[in-house]
């Protein structure tokens, strides 16, 4: 026999949800105001949880999500420093927003720290997309060197990259003098389908070759 949904439990995650976003927003207007101190910004953390039974984890993860949107870069690091320092484990998807941000704050070698940091840590649980984002951080600072890196770690522990990475990789190679190893990595990684749009439609087409 199958059961009815509770009502109430269902009205109350809605309730809960509307409470969280609520309190994200709060968080994402008040370190909007604060100065790039880190007293003033610990504090002013510290008094938006000053009276949660429960650490409002949900609530900081969607202010992130606000941050990223708005682009306040400097927010979002200090925000997720804070949560570091309050014993917080971040998810990978808060992990992937702060390398971004480091990035496009200019601080790259804190984003390689902190790489470094959780590769070491996690290895083998580290998800493609962390991978990736390292490669598109070192790509846009134009050191394919670091790419390489960061690819050899991959092969090393079988993540296989999207398709975005492996042109960033080959382009790496190229960039690098390493010409010869463009085309193998392109023609194992690459698909050998690619999708145009031909008269409105969505159309499956084979590729002339790796670089198509």
């Amino acid at each position: 026999v199958s059961k009815k949904p509770n009502k109430d439990h269902r009205l109350w995650i809605r309730k809960d949800s509307a409470g969280s976003g609520k309190k994200a927003l709060c968080l994402v207007n008040t370190v909007s105001k604060l100065p790039n101190e880190k007293e003033a910004v610990y504090g002013a953390l510290d008094r938006w949880t000053a009276f949660e039974s429960e650490f409002p984890i949900i609530a900081a993860a969607k202010a992130l999500e606000m941050l990223k949107k708005r682009r306040k870069w400097l927010q979002i690091i200090q925000v997720t420093k804070w949560l570091m320092s309050k014993g917080q484990v971040l998810t990978w998807t808060t992990y992937d927003t702060l390398l971004l941000a480091l990035s496009m704050d200019g601080r790259v070698d804190e984003a390689e720290s902190i790489w470094n940091t959780i590769l070491e840590t996690y290895t083998r649980s580290v998800p493609k997309k962390l991978f990736s984002r390292m490669i598109q951080i070192y790509n846009t600072r134009h050191l394919p060197d670091k790419v390489l890196e960061i690819y050899a770690d991959m092969e090393e522990l079988g993540v296989r990259p999207d398709e975005d990475t492996t042109r960033r990789v080959g382009r790496a190679f190229a960039s690098s003098g390493q010409e010869d190893k463009q085309k193998p990595v392109l023609e194992k990684y690459l698909k050998k389908w690619k999708y145009i749009h031909f008269n409105g439609e969505r159309v499956r087409v084979r590729r002339a070759g790796p670089l198509a």
